[in-house]
């Protein structure tokens, strides 16, 4: 259709919007560019469903304050503030501007206007009376305030009836502009005190419509607002009025919900006596009643099933995931709407209801706080994100700071998670507080439905590790020898030198080469993650462990030590250090002495190459047997292997079976047990008795780690209980209760002070188990 009709009286076919991609401006946008305007469109934060949505149907997206040359028009959001770059542009250009409701005001003038206007409810109003009229073939165009769940409707449309359906808002005073045929009240809040200062300004404004309104006022008979308009502002005969609801002149009762719907019997003005809603709770009830009144007032034929294919509407209670949990969304951001919202999610029965809440405007917040408050302690756990400003500037009361002292007044802030200025630590805690059966809804009228759709995202690939987690342990049970150790979920902690850290979602003692291939191939099957764990030294475990399948080779099987008739020795990879130079002193093996103090393992001391008293395990090594991830074995000559500093190439995607290992020279006993002594003397004196993981950094080209940190000052340094050590600064040390995101804050704020007092960037030389350091550094 291409109808194109004047725009406050001038020909205009170029027409740009600024704020596009509100549920506003996005459907309007699609109505112009179906009546055949050419429409340019930006967003300084695009939801990309949005976006995509408009360039199919020909909107040309701009950058943000890319406002085009050629524009005649500029149609801006009552959310764009007068300083922005394409309003000032605009300006300079001497472009006509009009905010949306004004727009939207001007392009259904020729028509006759059904208006759904109201506090609450009108969206989801709107979309049901839309989903109605399109099943009974009723020809109308349509401009919804938002989208249907699903795209099979578009949330505007232009057709060449009489007759179009527009939500109407009322936040930003356009409302003046419109003369509906019909109007449909859902019902009235006083809200919008950046606009309504009272509460009589706002029923001012509703009565000017209905005064304005040619044929007929529907209204909530549960609105007592709307009710003393209607008797004290609207002159008796000059409008048909009619109510809806429970007690109304369209009136309903529900007779049944179902998983997804309900059923209600209709009474009253209705000619219908039973109809299905595709949409649960009390609340929509009302809204199907009201847009079933319009539909059967304006002639259009209606059934039992005229809102059973109901898609819902975007953020109107739109299910997001089932699973463990439920997740929900809702773009409810007046107290009102969330009495509602968790009236109708208690209905499902007894599940937790865990709350998400985003407060919409600064001076929304400061109008509501003591009604947010109550509204939100019906949720027995509530996580407070910090205000959407929707360019308002802050106001004094209006913070979500304020809504929280107004929830302890009200004694339930211990089911209250507030971080400010941390939403993404707030979402962080929020996932591991969900329990099995709750019910989460994100709720708000701000950017919070980015938040939840990550949220969702994330939930959904942890439930699908959790799938491939299962699926291996059911393999894999099968296949390993019972000498095996298989279990989920123990401590690492305490089997590293720090002693600190959470969990292995899988840990396994393999007994075998056999059983570890296994392990290997079952892993791999799975794309599933592995991590090998030696010793436990030169390493951080993050205090909620790792999610990988965590293989430690400390079965006795992993522990052998035997001379070989050639002179060498042959060293599994799960033989500790301090045993290997205890065994070769036992033998009269000369050259392993400097490996007594290395807090680790064979595997471990060959895949860091690690070294001491300026010696350094590759220096020992003859020949490598080395298990690649795909479970083959090979054998490497020490020659074909790439070594360096705190490195073994080969070793990095393998892992260590054994080596063999080629003694210095024969010697007596007591000879290496006093050389021994007198490299553990050394060690005592200068290296810390505390736990540790070692040497924490790199140390840097023509100096020591921990000679700049001890320069820095240092020494001593705590973050809990986290210290740099007073003996060594490159060590930190665990005074008993340290976690590892204490190490983690004491390393960041070593590399501070070094960078900033000397320059240097300092490089961890201790792994992040399980994860990278540029992560959290």
């Amino acid at each position: 259709m291409n109808s194109r009709p004047k725009i406050f009286g001038q020909e205009t076919s170029r027409i740009h919007l600024l704020g596009a991609g509100g549920m506003g401006m996005a459907p309007l946008g699609l109505y112009l560019a179906e009546l055949g305007y050419e429409v340019t469109s930006e967003d300084d934060g695009w939801n990309p469903a949005v976006r995509e949505l408009l360039e199919r149907a020909g909107v040309r997206v701009t950058a943000a304050g890319g406002l085009p040359d050629d524009r005649q028009l500029v149609v801006f959001s009552s959310a764009v503030a007068p300083g922005h770059a394409s309003r000032r542009r605009a300006t300079a250009l001497g472009l006509p501007q009009v905010r949306r409701g004004e727009m939207l005001a001007e392009v259904v003038k020729g028509k006759k206007l059904v208006a759904i206007v109201g506090s609450h409810g009108k969206t989801t109003t709107t979309a049901m009376l839309i989903t109605a009229l399109q099943r009974a073939n009723f020809s109308c165009g349509w401009i919804l305030g938002g989208l249907f769940q699903h795209d099979a409707i578009p949330p505007a449309r232009t057709a060449e009836g009489e007759w179009v359906v527009a939500e109407v808002d009322e936040s930003d005073g356009t409302i003046d502009r419109f003369a509906p045929e019909i109007t449909v009240a859902v019902n009235l809040d006083w809200d919008h005190a950046d606009h309504y200062a009272k509460l009589a300004d706002l029923e001012l404004a509703f009565a000017a419509l209905f005064a304005r309104t040619k044929r007929a006022v529907f209204t909530s008979d549960a609105c007592a607002l709307s009710a003393r308009i209607i008797s004290k502002r609207v002159e008796p005969g000059r409008v048909a009025t009619f109510t809806f609801g429970r007690t109304g002149d369209y009136h309903y009762q529900i007779s049944e919900e179902a998983d997804a719907g309900q059923n209600l019997v209709l009474g009253g003005e209705f000619s219908l006596r039973r109809v299905h809603v595709q949409a649960r709770g009390e609340f929509n009830a009302g809204n199907a009643a009201a847009a079933l009144a319009v539909a059967q007032y304006l002639g259009a034929r209606l059934d039992a099933q005229s809102l059973a294919g109901f898609a819902g509407v975007r953020r109107r209670q739109a299910l997001l995931h089932a699973s463990t949990v439920t997740i929900y969304e809702d773009y409810a951001h007046h107290p009102t709407e969330i009495r509602a919202l968790l009236s109708s999610l208690r209905r499902g029965g007894p599940a937790r209801v865990v709350v998400v809440f985003q407060p919409h405007r600064f001076t929304r917040t400061a109008q509501f706080k003591a009604e947010f408050a109550a509204a939100l302690a019906g949720a027995d756990s509530l996580f407070l994100m910090d205000v959407y400003a929707a360019s308002e500037s802050p106001v004094a009361g209006g913070t979500a700071a304020d809504i929280y002292a107004e929830l302890k007044k009200t004694g339930v802030e211990h089911h209250v998670t507030y971080l400010p200025g941390n939403d993404g630590g707030l979402l962080a805690t929020l996932r591991t507080a969900l329990k099995p059966g709750d019910v989460l809804a994100f709720v708000g009228a701000g950017d919070i439905e980015q938040s939840a759709r990550q949220f969702v995202a994330a939930l959904k690939r942890d439930e699908q590790r959790e799938a491939a987690w299962q699926e291996f342990l059911s393999a894999i049970r099968m296949r390993l020898a019972p000498a095996t150790k298989l279990t989920e979920r123990e401590m690492l902690g305490p089997k590293t030198t720090m002693r600190v850290g959470g969990p292995a979602r899988v840990y396994a003692e393999p007994a075998s080469r056999e059983d570890l291939r296994q392990l290997l191939l079952q892993a791999k099957r799975c794309v599933l993650p592995v991590l090998l764990l030696g010793r436990g030294s030169n390493l951080i475990i993050p205090d909620h462990g790792v999610d990988g399948l965590v293989i430690s080779l400390a079965h006795e099987n992993w522990q052998k030590f035997e001379p070989q008739a050639d002179g060498r020795v042959w060293v599994a990879a799960g033989l500790r250090l301090k045993n290997l130079c205890g065994l070769a002193t036992k033998a009269g093996l000369k050259g392993f002495e400097f490996l007594e103090g290395i807090p680790g393992s064979v595997g471990g001391a060959l895949r860091m190459n690690a070294g001491a008293m300026g010696g350094w395990m590759f220096d020992v090594v003859d020949e490598v047997h080395l298990m690649s991830m795909q479970g083959e074995v090979r054998v490497m000559p020490k020659a074909a292997m790439h070594v360096d500093y705190r490195h073994c190439a080969e070793l990095q995607e393998a892992i260590a079976l054994g080596a063999y290992l080629k003694p210095a020279a024969s010697a007596d006993s007591t000879d290496i047990r006093r050389q021994i002594d007198t490299y553990q003397k050394k060690r005592v004196e200068s290296q810390p008795r505390e736990p540790s993981a070692g040497c924490i950094f790199k140390n840097p080209t023509g100096t020591s780690a921990g000679r700049v940190i001890d320069e820095a000052g240092l020494k001593g340094e705590r973050v809990g209980d986290a210290e740099v050590s007073p003996v060594h600064a490159n060590f930190i040390i665990n005074r008993g209760h340290a976690t590892s995101a204490d190490i983690i804050g004491l390393v960041k704020k070593i590399r501070a002070r070094v960078k900033s007092t000397r320059g240097i960037e300092l490089e961890p030389e201790v792994l992040l188990y399980g994860q990278e350091w540029r992560d959290v550094l």
